[in-house]
């Protein structure tokens, strides 16, 4: 099994760090679905409290998507740093090549806003690579969601004051 790295999304957004981190870590169960209904159909707890170690929560993507589902698990999370780490341990997103994918999200303060980077650890089954053209796809839908939160955070300035 091999592993590789990719860094899925490397941007800023005018919206503070704090704002971001809790709405795409601590609430997107709540956060995601009303947000980004065209990214997010719903987002089912599964397992634990929400934004703790060892979460289990599973996304799922609205009709005409080319996935119907995700279930990640949260490693990680250090709300002092603004950090998170989960895995997707389920879901027809892994496809047939990949074991599981581990994402580490860190939303840094910068000026009055926030650079985001999401890098992935792909899992890969047997001797599967991913490679860049495996992700530009998915680094595309990704980069369209964040700036979409951004907007609807920014939009709506009482949402994780």
């Amino acid at each position: 099994m091999g592993v590789s790295t990719h860094t899925l999304v490397d941007c800023t957004s005018p919206v503070a760090a704090a704002r971001l981190f809790n709405a795409f870590c601590i609430d997107n169960h709540n956060f995601m679905p009303k947000a980004l209904p065209n990214f997010v159909k719903s987002v089912d707890v599964v397992h634990g409290e929400p934004g703790t170690v060892g979460s289990v929560r599973q996304l799922n993507f609205p009709e005409g998507k080319p996935f119907k589902y995700a279930k990640n698990r949260v490693d990680e999370i250090d709300a002092g740093k603004f950090y998170c780490k989960y895995t997707t341990i389920e879901g027809d997103v892994l496809r047939e090549n990949i074991e599981y994918a581990v994402y580490e999200s860190t939303f840094k303060p910068s000026g009055s806003g926030t650079h985001y980077t999401m890098v992935v650890h792909y899992h890969a089954k047997g001797d599967f690579v991913v490679t860049d053209e495996h992700v530009a796809a998915g680094k595309d839908n990704l980069k369209k969601m964040f700036d979409t939160a951004s907007d609807y955070l920014a939009a709506n300035p009482q949402l994780y004051a």
